[in-house]
């Protein structure tokens, strides 16, 4: 990279949260390693880590979820609060069901796995620069099938008569007045549920890849969305145009 382009485009901060000092070190020694990538602090915490976040107001947080004196769950939620121009890029060993969705619900725009490959973890990051969210497909199935069975609850609700659970009360709601989607519009939705980046999306249907964000800011006002990822957990009930 030249030193015009590193000015036109300077390097991705990243704040490091892990409470594993070798897996810390490790990570801050591999990002460190990128031109177009700085690490500029490391968390112990979930309080560390939502205090150097807004003090560094950095790019990327790199989220374990597992951490002493704050989760990487609630750390998420504050962090996504207060900075909304920072992405949360969550990492860990967890991957049940429950703990991937109130990740996603508490506003982290990419999870990925500890056994994700070095070059994954850094297109990743590279994608939420570009403004892109990330789930792996093994990741965007469980947040669907939590979503439909979400989804399912509320209906069964409302046909008895009786109470929605309280995960069903918490569920992402659509608006009623929510305009439907062209037939194109369901379909590059659908394919964002499944994780494809706006390129991949573009190769796919065949458009430019500038057609594909224009679509998709266009869903987004649709769906009353702010992110991609409630564009994924939208994506499963919404009309169809006639």
């Amino acid at each position: 990279m030249s030193v015009g382009e590193q000015a036109d485009n300077p390097a991705i901060r990243i704040v490091i949260a892990e409470d594993q000092a070798i897996v810390r070190r490790g990570a801050t020694m591999l990002l460190s390693m990128e031109p177009d990538m700085e690490v500029v602090g490391q968390a112990r915490n979930g309080v560390e880590a939502v205090e150097l976040a807004q003090l560094l107001h950095p790019d990327v947080v790199l989220m374990d979820l597992h951490m002493p004196l704050k989760g990487g769950v609630a750390a998420t939620r504050e962090i996504t609060k207060d900075l909304p121009n920072t992405q949360v890029l969550v990492l860990t060993t967890l991957d049940d069901d429950e703990t991937v969705f109130e990740a996603v619900r508490a506003g982290a725009q990419a999870y990925l796995l500890k056994d994700a490959s070095e070059d994954e973890l850094l297109e990743t990051i590279r994608a939420l620069r570009r403004g892109e969210s990330r789930l792996t497909p093994q990741i965007a199935r469980k947040v669907m099938d939590q979503f439909r069975r979400m989804a399912t609850d509320s209906q069964l609700s409302r046909g008895t008569g009786a109470a929605a659970p309280d995960h069903a009360a918490s569920a992402p709601a659509r608006a009623p007045d929510t305009e439907p989607l062209t037939d194109k519009e369901q379909r590059i939705l659908e394919l964002i549920s499944e994780g494809m980046t706006n390129r991949q999306i573009a190769h796919t249907l065949s458009f430019a890849e500038g057609t594909i964000k224009n679509y998709i800011s266009r869903i987004m006002e649709k769906l009353h969305a702010n992110t991609r990822t409630e564009l994924a957990l939208l994506s499963r009930r919404q009309p169809r145009a006639d």
